[in-house]
């Protein structure tokens, strides 16, 4: 029975279950081929794509500008001192490396609990966790004062014998956030191999031919290729899946290990996933709709996919919003005045206002989600998704600067203020990352032709007829 939000005469509800559809009807093999391949095998690019394109170029041109300004005079351009000695690199580093974990969860897990909604977005939302992670390992390198030497955190053999201090929770995010990208990467890129083949044999041009059968590697779509293109997209989704947990928990131990009162903390872990599932999801938001908008893609990201994601920001926001109370609880039940008056602080010191911004953003008004009429409400959506990823990159601020600012000596208490190479770095790797995603839609299919081929009602019926043969028939 279809629900009040969704009337019977919309084509868009399922008038069985009366939610809506994850794909519009009336769709077959052939259309979804080519509402998808026409983005990118059209001859003529839209205005509005260079435009985006060369804002987004612009802006990487100012993180050029920072870079290049930061290697000639070090880190001193940032606001990095004592006590604040980890200032917005490795607020950034945090905020983006959250962001990257939607694509892995949609990806993998969901992959692993065969839930279909995921494939008309899991493609854009691996892209954008590789390219978060790219942004993200930029921090730490340049936050390095020599970033020349960055090689020396690998145990490479070397006639010294000299090897990483191993103890050291940055060299733990050394080894999780390259794991993490490069199964990012090879996840990505065998899901694409079947839509790269398509691409191949659909192009008009030879350049067309030539890139996509280079990176089909020889797919046929024979039935051997589509047995090990499955095997192989489970064991990754199975390897990738504890990443997701891992990778956010190790980055929590630069924080828990250390004695400093904020930071030394037993929910840093956990919270710090849910977290980063909750950001993340947020970016996913932030980019598929205006997507299916420019585009036209309303039939294939329905107003179901919207809406589920809304539900999983609802769900991780509510585990967030624990971690918040847990650690209000625990520095009153601990007794420490060292804890107690790091929560004081936190919420009434001089940068009281970023910790008041963060409960805002990502506790009282994400409450509105409970509401499925606003669920369900595009524009709502849009900016809520917005307001979400700011207040969790003030989460990480008001963990990582307010926390150094008062330390346990008064003597040592400072401030910070973040210079203009510091917010040049920031935006400059906002452009970057929308830099790479315009390509990324331009070039390559940014919705899994092949998976939402196997959710047409025709895919379905020539199972049931022609049962897929085993490798080897």
């Amino acid at each position: 029975m279809a629900t009040k939000d969704a009337p019977v005469n919309n084509p868009m509800v399922d008038p069985v279950t009366g939610e809506y559809r994850v794909i519009a009807p009336g769709h077959s093999f052939k259309s979804v081929t080519e509402e998808v391949s026409r983005i990118v095998l059209t001859s003529h690019t839209p205005l509005g794509w260079w435009f985006g394109f060369m804002v987004a170029g612009t802006v990487v041109g100012i993180l050029t500008i920072c870079v290049t300004w930061l290697f000639l005079k070090g880190v001193g351009i940032w606001a990095v001192t004592i006590p604040v000695a980890w200032g917005f690199a490795i607020v950034e580093f945090v905020w983006w490396i959250g962001i990257g974990h939607a694509g892995t969860l949609i990806s993998a897990i969901l992959l692993l609990f065969k839930q279909g909604w995921r494939n008309s977005i899991n493609r854009f939302a691996e892209a954008m966790t590789i390219f978060a992670v790219i942004c993200a390992a930029m921090f730490p390198v340049l936050h390095l004062g020599r970033p020349w030497l960055g090689y020396w955190l690998f145990p490479y053999p070397n006639t010294m014998n000299y090897w990483p201090q191993f103890r050291s929770p940055l060299m733990w995010d050394v080894f999780a956030v390259s794991t993490y990208g490069t199964i990012s990467v090879v996840f990505w890129y065998i899901g694409m191999i079947p839509d790269l083949g398509t691409l191949r044999d659909r192009s008009q041009t030879k350049v067309g031919q030539f890139f996509y059968g280079l990176l089909a590697v020889g797919w046929r779509g024979s039935v051997r290729h589509w047995v090990r293109y499955e095997t192989s997209s489970l064991l990754l989704a199975g390897l990738a899946t504890p990443l997701v947990l891992s990778v956010h928990s190790v980055i929590s131990l630069d924080f828990s290990v250390a004695l400093m009162p904020g930071w030394h903390t037993t929910i840093f872990p956990p919270y710090f996933v849910a977290g980063a599932i909750y950001s993340g999801f947020a970016m996913v938001l932030t980019l598929a709709i205006p997507i299916r908008k420019f585009y036209h893609l309303e039939d294939l990201i329905t107003i179901r996919h919207i809406d589920n994601c809304n539900k999983v920001m609802l769900a991780t926001g509510l585990i967030v919003a624990y971690g918040y109370s847990t650690e209000v609880f625990m520095a009153w039940y601990s007794a420490s005045h060292w804890e107690y008056f790091m929560m004081w602080n936190r919420m009434f010191g001089p940068m009281g206002w970023s910790y008041w911004t963060l409960i805002t953003c990502n506790i009282a008004l994400p409450q509105l989600l409970w509401s499925r009429k606003l669920r369900k409400n595009v524009g709502f959506t849009f900016l809520m998704a917005l307001i979400i990823n700011t207040g969790m990159y003030f989460e990480r601020f008001v963990i990582v600067v307010t926390s150094l600012t008062r330390d346990y000596l008064p003597s040592s208490w400072g401030t910070y203020r973040a210079t203009k190479w510091d917010y040049g770095t920031f935006f400059g790797t906002l452009g970057l990352f929308t830099f790479l995603f315009f390509l990324f839609i331009r070039f390559l299919p940014m919705i899994p032709m092949s998976e939402l081929r196997m959710m047409l009602p025709q895919a379905r019926v020539r199972e049931k007829a022609e049962p897929i043969p085993e490798a080897g028939d």
